[in-house]
């Protein structure tokens, strides 16, 4: 299978100057997980339809969510590249990782893919928590409004949330600092909710236990100290594709435009993000 082409981590941006200029618009589909490339409000006020990816990623990215995870406390990919170098004839055993159960993990947005990655991480014997816009009734988990007293109760904090002028920057000093010498951080989200400059300057100083990153404010760049850590596992922005989720996509894509074109309420609706 060819690889697909490159891809823009924002997706085309849909803003209020594309929508004025182009008035006939009536519906925006959008093939990305987060939102934030829509200007939603401009679209709600000028009664235009948005569908969503809706559930087709949830399952693929929380895999890679706690697959990051794993890797940052086992240390895979480190001890991937010791072996590779020759490290474990030359230097003997290789340095202690540590197990996921029992851990205490704090899920920064509760939405559909969050969900997914607390359902996993009881799987594997964690105590889940989490912080989102507000508490979920349907959940048991313990909610905190605070990111940062979350933190200060976690062993590792996985964001999940969508990008947006409330989340920029949430995941600040303050809140890196309170998760402590021994936390792991992992980013599904978007790179920006992480105030990506301190987090850099905390793992390089020791401050932060390890990061697992699929996402980056800067992308394609990524900070170059970030590729000397061990502690740090990198991925490209391709938490939400594979094989199975693109053909799902394709799937919900022409769905939503059948329904769209029939007048039958759309598939994955985007009704108030």
């Amino acid at each position: 299978m060819p690889a697909p082409p490159r891809r823009s981590s924002q997706g085309v941006p849909v803003t209020t100057d594309i929508l004025r200029r182009l008035p006939g618009v009536r519906l925006v589909v959008t093939t990305s997980a987060g939102l934030n490339h829509i200007d939603l409000a401009e679209c709600r006020r000028r009664g235009v339809a948005v569908a969503s990816a809706g559930e087709v990623y949830s399952d693929e990215v929380a895999d890679l969510a706690i697959g990051l995870l794993i890797d940052v406390l086992r240390k895979v990919s480190a001890g991937d590249r010791y072996v590779r170098r020759g490290s474990w004839s030359s230097e003997g055993e290789f340095a202690l990782g540590s197990k996921l159960g029992g851990k205490r993990v704090g899920v920064v947005g509760l939405g559909r893919i969050g969900l997914q990655v607390a359902k996993r991480l009881e799987a594997f014997g964690c105590t889940v928590s989490y912080n989102s816009r507000k508490k979920k009734p349907y959940v048991s988990y313990p909610f905190y409004s605070d990111v940062r007293k979350l933190a200060t109760n976690c062993d590792a904090l996985v964001i999940c949330c969508g990008l947006n002028e409330q989340t920029h920057h949430m995941i600040n000093r303050e809140v890196l600092l309170a998760l402590g010498k021994e936390g792991v951080i992992v980013n599904i989200g978007r790179g920006s909710i992480i105030d990506e400059k301190e987090m850099v300057q905390l793992l390089v100083q020791g401050e932060l236990g390890g990061a697992g990153l699929d996402v980056f404010e800067n992308e394609p760049n990524v900070p170059e100290e970030l590729l000397a850590l061990d502690n740090v596992v990198l991925s490209p922005h391709t938490a939400v594709f594979t094989t199975e989720s693109l053909s799902d996509l394709c799937d919900l894509v022409v769905g939503n435009l059948e329904a769209f074109f029939s007048d039958k309420p759309l598939l994955s609706p985007v009704l108030d993000e």
